[in-house]
């Protein structure tokens, strides 16, 4: 099983962009918080989370093309690797997400990035974000454009989940990880 400290070693030595980074921590602490709405091994879905972008800074238009065959001989596990190429479902991969861990990865790897959009432009940041407040932007096809709502949408329906309850548990998540996040806010 892939620990957290290996991800952290593999993926850093190819990621050293600071947003690249930071996305990786956002999507470990989501996959932290969805590990634990499903009763997994909290720690596992970090490592998969924190890992999940290791070719993107090298390769971003050849995005999980470069991926498996380096991870295999590294020694993650096929599974581990599988969850990962996953994330890329329709974009980037043909392999479908079918664990609660895939499904999972699938979902916040784009819906962090509108979590931290919405963050970014409160006083308090990520600390005092209520659903309520995120599903507003979520719904607001202009803020953060580039995140793909429809993807995000067929993630949730792939859990069994609404976007408000997949959104809800990733934001609960991340706020014991705001300032490692950069998301404290500018009135703290």
């Amino acid at each position: 099983m892939l620990t957290l400290e290996r991800a952290k070693e593999l993926n850093d030595s190819q990621v050293t962009e600071e947003h690249l980074i930071l996305h990786a921590k956002n999507v470990m602490y989501a996959m932290g918080a969805m590990a634990e709405h499903f009763g997994a091994d909290r720690e596992h879905w970090m490592a998969v989370g924190y890992l999940h972008d290791y070719d993107y800074q090298k390769h971003p238009d050849a995005h999980l093309q470069f991926t498996e065959q380096p991870l295999l001989e590294a020694g993650v596990p096929k599974e581990d690797v599988r969850a990962i190429l996953s994330h890329g479902y329709g974009s980037c991969s043909d392999v479908k997400p079918e664990t609660d861990l895939e499904k999972s990865l699938f979902t916040v790897d784009e819906l962090t990035g509108i979590i931290q959009a919405c963050a970014r432009m409160r006083p308090h940041g990520i600390t005092d974000l209520e659903v309520k407040s995120f599903m507003k932007k979520f719904k607001d096809k202009k803020f953060a454009a580039k995140c793909d709502r429809a993807l995000i949408q067929q993630g949730c329906e792939m859990l069994g989940m609404t976007v408000s309850e997949v959104a809800e548990i990733c934001i609960e998540g991340m706020k014991p990880y705001a300032e490692d996040i950069d998301l404290l806010g500018t009135e703290q």
